[in-house]
């Protein structure tokens, strides 16, 4: 868990990203993705998820919605 800018607890990147369903955006489909891999980690930072991906060798698409969930999990 992390702590947001008023000091509460809340999901850190990785479980953000597994509990966005729905959206009917990139977002959507990259954690369509990570729910289905099992090797995604459970927990863990954007640099996580982000060296996750690479080692998958993530296509540009999917690399470019990680960013777009980046800038939407700190708007959160």
């Amino acid at each position: 868990m992390e702590v947001d800018r008023y000091g509460e607890r809340r999901l850190d990147f990785a479980g953000w990203l597994l509990s966005q369903r729905d959206r009917g955006d990139w977002i959507d489909a990259i954690a369509d993705q990570a729910r289905r891999d099992r090797a995604f980690p459970r927990c863990g930072t954007v640099d996580d998820v982000r060296a996750h991906f690479e080692r998958a060798h993530a296509d540009g698409v999917a690399l470019a919605a990680l960013d777009h969930a980046e800038l939407d999990y700190h708007a959160y």
